[in-house]
C-alpha cells in the first residue's frame, strides 16, 4: 500500500436510491432483524491467504456460519489487503454505491486508515455486535484502536499479534536481547538470520521495531509522518540496516518473500534465528514437525511491537447483514478458542478471558508442555504501533534504498 488515496466525496446516506427504489442498510442495533436478513446471503470475505493454517481456519468458519446462520462464506484469497482496498475505491469512483464485490475485509493499519479517510467503510457497527462486549473494551482499549487511530465502530477485532523471536537452541545458547545485540549476533553468525522482503507486513514490522529501538524521537512515530523530519528520524535505522545486511542470509542480496517462507528456512536449517507476528506459531510449527523440537521462543527484554487485527465492511457491500453476523461469530468464545488452538492456528484471542464464564474460559486452556511455547507473561511488554503513515513511508524508503542490492 502506498500513500493514502485522496479524500473522496462523503458516503451516500444509509438509504440508498436504486433503480427499484430505496434500499435500507441493516440496523446493527436490531440484531434479530440482522439475523433474518443475513439468512441465505453469500458473504465474500477478502482475506490474506499467505498461511495455510489461516486458510484452514477460515474454511472452518465458513462451515460453522453455514450451519448456524445459513450464510455462505466465500474466502476471496488475496496476497495483499491493498488489493481489496483498491477494488472498493475503484467501485466508488465508478459510482457503485450498493453492489460492491467485497463484503468483509481482514484489515488493520494503513489499509484501515485509507478506507476510513476516504469514507469507504460501513458503520459504525462493531459495538452493536452481541459478542463485542466480551472484549471488555473499557479495560482493553487496544480493541478499539488501530495503529493510534480510534476505530469508532468501523472495525471489529478478531485477533492479536506481537513480534516473537524464535531460535534453534542446539545452535544458539543465549539469544540477543535487544536490537544492537542482534547486530552483534548476526556479525558473529553470518547468514543465520534475515527478515522478509519489504513490503511484506512481517518485514515492515521489523523495520518499525528497529526504528523504535534506535531513534531518540519515539514520540514522533505516533503522529503523522509528514509532521516530522523523516530523514533525520530514520537515519539511525538505515545506518543499522547497512551494517546488518551483509551478515544476513545470502548476504542481504535476497530476502524471503513472507514470514512463512522465513519459517521454512528455519525448518530447513538455513537459519538459526527468525521471528513471527504470531506468538504461538513456533510452537504450532514444532507440533506439526515443521520446526525442530529444539526450537525456543522469546520476547526481548524491552518488549516488541504488537497490535490487534480486525474485520471491516465496505460501504457498498450488498450483504452487510451477513458480514455483521460473520464478524460477530468471529468474536464468539467458540471461534476465538478454536483459532487460539495450536493445532489450528495459534492466533491469540481478543476476548477478556478472565471475565468469561467458567465454561467459556475453560475453552482457552493452553497446553504449555510444548517446549517452543513462550513462557508465561512473556507478552506483557507490548510496544504500540506507530501511526499508519510511518509504515508506507518506511516501505517506500527501504525499497528506494535497497531494491536490486
Amino acid at each position: 500500500m502506498r500513500a493514502p488515496f485522496p479524500r473522496l466525496a462523503a458516503l451516500l446516506p444509509a438509504l440508498l436510491l436504486t433503480s427499484t427504489g430505496l434500499a435500507a442498510a441493516p440496523d446493527p442495533s436490531d440484531w434479530e432483524a440482522v439475523l433474518d436478513e443475513a439468512r441465505s446471503q453469500t458473504v465474500y470475505w477478502y482475506a490474506w491467504a499467505g498461511e495455510q493454517r489461516t486458510n484452514d481456519y477460515i474454511d472452518w468458519v465458513a462451515g460453522r456460519v453455514e450451519e448456524q446462520f445459513d450464510i455462505e462464506l466465500t474466502h476471496v484469497k488475496v496476497g495483499d489487503t491493498a488489493e481489496a482496498v483498491s477494488r472498493v475505491l475503484a467501485e466508488k469512483q465508478a459510482d457503485n454505491h450498493d453492489d460492491g464485490n467485497v463484503d468483509l475485509i481482514w484489515i488493520n493499519g494503513e489499509n484501515f486508515a485509507t478506507m476510513k479517510a476516504n469514507d469507504l467503510l460501513f458503520g459504525p457497527f462493531a459495538e452493536a455486535l452481541p459478542n463485542f462486549a466480551l472484549t471488555h473494551p473499557e479495560h482493553n482499549p487496544e480493541v478499539v484502536t488501530d495503529f493510534t487511530l480510534p476505530t469508532e465502530g468501523y472495525e471489529s477485532p478478531w485477533g492479536r499479534a506481537q513480534i516473537t523471536f524464535y531460535y534453534d537452541s542446539d545452535e544458539v545458547a543465549a539469544p540477543p536481547q535487544d536490537i544492537q545485540a542482534l547486530l552483534e549476533w548476526a556479525e558473529a553468525n553470518p547468514g543465520r538470520f534475515t527478515y522478509p522482503r519489504i513490503p511484506d507486513f512481517t518485514g515492515s514490522t521489523f523495520l518499525k521495531q528497529a526504528l523504535i529501538a534506535l531513534t531518540d524521537e519515539d514520540d514522533a512515530l505516533y503522529a503523522p509522518v509528514d509532521e516530522s523530519d523523516f530523514a533525520a528520524i530514520t537515519a539511525p535505522l538505515w545506518e543499522y540496516l547497512d551494517a546488518l545486511h551483509p551478515h544476513l542470509w545470502r548476504s542481504g542480496r535476497q530476502f524471503p518473500a513472507t514470514g512463512p517462507e522465513m519459517r521454512s528456512l528455519m525448518g530447513d536449517g538455513e537459519l538459526a534465528m527468525a521471528f513471527t507476528f504470531t506468538p504461538s506459531e513456533p510452537a504450532a510449527a514444532v507440533a506439526d514437525f515443521e520446526l525442530p523440537p529444539s526450537t525456543r521462543s522469546y520476547v526481548p527484554q524491552d518488549g516488541t511491537l504488537g497490535n490487534v487485527h480486525f474485520v471491516a465492511i465496505p460501504f457498498n457491500s450488498p450483504h452487510k447483514a451477513g458480514a455483521m453476523v460473520v464478524a460477530d461469530f468471529l468474536l464468539s468464545p467458540e471461534a476465538q478458542a478454536h483459532k487460539q488452538d495450536l493445532a489450528v492456528w495459534g492466533d491469540r484471542t481478543v476476548l477478556d478471558v478472565a471475565r468469561l464464564d467458567d465454561d467459556s474460559r475453560a475453552l482457552f486452556t493452553l497446553d504449555e508442555r510444548n517446549p517452543a511455547m513462550l513462557p508465561a507473561g512473556a507478552l506483557q511488554q507490548t510496544l504500540p504501533e506507530p501511526h499508519p503513515s510511518w509504515m508506507t513511508a518506511l516501505q517506500d524508503a527501504w525499497q528506494a534504498r535497497y531494491i536490486g542490492n
